[in-house]
């Protein structure tokens, strides 16, 4: 048997991975200790950007994937637009990275640290560091909705400020409308030739 006929075999008997224990999907966390604004260090050993600090940017819940800022950085290619007169450039952008990879840093020691949660006397729920005991509040930026392809215009559209006030709109009465009064007219009219002919 030729090698290329063996490696088809090979790969016809091979088991179905995705149907295999140890390659399941893994299922998305419960509770999601990191949030956007939160500071993370990464514990994969196995990473190129093991022990890095950074902010989260974005939480990518679907994916179970975070974007950290300054952390685990890639190429990213920009076209060029011959009519804005931009040139193509290469860029450098921050690529997601797992959750699974990520701790969040005790505010305390510096370190990274697992999260367990507890209420405080005015029944409050918060986040507390298992290294240090210490509470992690959660970042005021989280609250916040993300501002995106907001366009402010710094030239007004209007030069005279009695321009604003100018009422522009004419009410129009609709086709329809027209054609209902028309037809109003009409009956009248008949019923009043048919009132003089009695």
């Amino acid at each position: 048997m030729s090698s290329g006929r063996i490696k088809l075999m090979n790969m016809l008997m091979r088991p179905n991975r995705s149907k295999l224990k140890g390659y399941q999907k893994q299922p998305p966390p419960k509770r999601w200790n990191i949030v956007r604004g939160d500071t993370v260090q990464v514990i994969d050993r196995k990473h190129p950007e093991f022990g890095k600090q950074g902010k989260v940017q974005v939480v990518i819940r679907e994916k179970m994937r975070v974007i950290v800022e300054d952390v685990n950085l890639g190429p990213r290619r920009i076209k060029a637009d011959p009519e804005r007169g931009t040139k193509g450039e290469t860029i450098m952008t921050e690529r997601s990275i797992h959750y699974s990879n990520l701790n969040l840093v005790d505010p305390v020691t510096g370190f990274p640290t697992k999260v367990t949660y507890s209420y405080l006397e005015d029944g409050k729920k918060v986040r507390i560091s298992k290294r240090s005991g210490a509470i992690i509040p959660k970042p005021d930026v989280w609250k916040q909705e993300k501002m995106t392809n907001l366009i402010a215009s710094e030239d007004s559209d209007t030069i005279v400020d009695d321009d604003v006030w100018g009422v522009t709109y004419e009410e129009r009465t609709s086709k329809w409308e027209d054609m209902r009064q028309e037809l109003l007219r009409t009956i009248e009219d008949n019923e009043k030739k048919s009132g003089i002919e009695e």
